[in-house]
């Protein structure tokens, strides 16, 4: 008899992934293609949605090759993505117009600015959850029609759909067009309590709701199912969607209020359960939806992200040179005491949360001949946590909880001095599982759910275990004086565009 799997679908920023899940929660096996990244301006960022399409289609086709060896089946499929990246596509040829704008482009920043002035900040984080921001989907939308002109039309015929990438992968394999409420909530147009398209926003971006998905739970009762033709070559429930963050959370099981998580990828990703009650930040932070499982109450989450995190260690290998391979980069970090008063400001494309800066650039603060190339990359090193700092200090400003520890998961977790200084800085425990793919864990989670192969989040719960733990040893008058120096760069690098032009 054949065994049975949940398949999740990692629709990253840098790479797409599937992995297979066994009922203890342990990843068996996965493939993973890097795509293209594409920076025809300063300040853009785009992908190729066909190239991620066609690398989806080459990673099931191998794993399924490994399935079919070892008698596996697959008996649903979870779905992870990057979110905001926007994508637009025909929907009789199936192919995308344009290249996808991506979460990190900055192209929107005027159509934000006018957004900001007419309508407050305010109104639509009350809506939304969210700042006017270039981060979000609805002005990457705004943009292309305003350049394109006749865009506006197909969208109202229905003829060019639009989406983020897990809308346009579950379209490519089901015929679909789904989102489900954890990505719907990063567009600016869906209403935060309501978890529907927003009427009045719909008219603010001029957007017509005949090219956007239908919103389902993230557990998804009446899940579609896959073409018979499709690269899977079976019909299997696509029965879990979550973005990726909300996604870690729920592979976290960060459940109940309070408990936090951070994902260290591309980005960084604080987030923090606020339970069945949407928590309107003050310092910064978005609302966001956390999940919803079938026709429960949908559950939510505060969040702090970062924009620039395990990509800087990229920066440092492919666009400087300091290192040949990314895993040299601690090697090279801990051959030095410290980073010898040297900070680095990695605002490639501005400053997120807290600080929402779209102007501001990277600095590198406090060289001297003493430097060398180790230093610099430690002071890369370091600040993810600097800005993971600060992310959490807004968090529990806002949440009023006082957290005692800090899951973290994602590739950057393998840098043992990055998870040290995490917790120095921090002065709190940091808590790494077993497991540490929890993005992709948590859209298995999703998927396996709904089709029954786990009962329950308390079955989930038994399943999640430690790896290893960071208690911090730094001095408290070390780290003071450590972050005010970091605020000091911060400040530094605030608005630098503006102060160019």
């Amino acid at each position: 008899m054949a065994e049975k799997f949940i398949a999740a679908l990692d629709l990253g920023t840098t790479s797409v992934r599937l992995l297979l899940f066994n009922h203890s929660a342990r990843k068996v096996t996965g493939y993973q293609i890097e795509h293209k990244q594409y920076f025809p301006q300063a300040g853009w960022v785009e992908h190729d949605a066909e190239e991620i399409w066609q690398n989806t289609c080459k990673i099931i086709t191998e794993t399924l090759s490994v399935a079919r060896k070892h008698n596996i089946q697959i008996v649903a499929l979870g779905i992870t993505n990057q979110r905001e990246t926007l994508v637009v596509w025909d929907k009789a040829t199936g192919k995308p117009l344009y290249r996808a704008i991506v979460w990190q482009d900055t192209r929107t920043r005027e159509i934000v600015n006018k957004l900001a002035k007419e309508h407050s900040s305010e109104y639509f984080q009350q809506r939304t959850g969210l700042p006017p921001s270039t981060y979000f989907s609805a002005p990457k939308l705004l943009w292309l029609m305003e350049k394109n002109p006749d865009l506006r039309g197909k969208l109202e015929s229905g003829s060019v759909l639009v989406g983020t990438i897990d809308s346009w992968i579950v379209w490519k394999l089901t015929g679909k067009h789904i989102t489900d409420v954890t990505n719907a909530s990063r567009t600016m147009l869906m209403n935060i309590r309501e978890l529907v398209w927003d009427d009045e926003l719909l008219k603010i971006f001029g957007i017509p709701i005949n090219c956007l998905p239908v919103i389902v739970s993230s557990v998804i009762s009446n899940p579609p199912l896959t073409f018979g033709d499709s690269p899977f070559q079976a019909e299997i429930p696509v029965a879990g969607i979550l973005g990726d963050q909300q996604a870690a959370l729920f592979g976290q099981t960060c459940f109940n209020n309070g408990e936090a998580k951070n994902t260290y990828g591309t980005g960084c990703f604080l987030l923090t359960h606020t339970g069945s009650n949407p928590v309107f930040s003050k310092n910064g932070l978005l609302t966001t939806v956390a999940a919803k499982v079938g026709e429960e109450p949908a559950t939510y989450a505060l969040e702090g992200s970062v924009a620039v995190a395990g990509s800087a260690i990229q920066w440092l290998r492919d666009n400087i040179g300091l290192i040949k391979q990314s895993t040299e980069a601690e090697e090279l970090a801990v051959s030095v005491d410290s980073s010898r008063g040297l900070y680095f400001v990695p605002a490639f494309t501005g400053l997120f949360a807290p600080w929402w800066n779209p102007g501001a650039r990277g600095i590198l603060c406090g060289l001297t001949h003493f430097h060398t190339k180790a230093h610099i990359v430690r002071a890369v090193l370091e600040a993810t946590a600097f800005q993971t700092h600060d992310v959490f200090e807004a968090m529990q400003k806002d949440s009023g909880a006082s957290l005692s520890s800090l899951k973290v998961d994602g590739g950057m977790t393998t840098n043992n001095l990055l998870m040290q200084f995490q917790a120095d800085i921090l002065n709190m425990e940091v808590v790494l599982p077993e497991e540490t793919e929890t993005t992709a864990l948590g859209a298995a989670f999703a998927a396996g759910l709904a089709v029954g192969f786990w009962q329950s989040r308390d079955e989930l719960r038994s399943l999640w275990k430690v790896s290893q733990k960071w208690q911090p040893r730094m001095t408290s008058t070390e780290c003071i004086k450590r972050i005010a120096s970091w605020h000091k760069a911060i400040k530094k690098s605030l608005d630098w565009e503006e102060e160019d032009e």
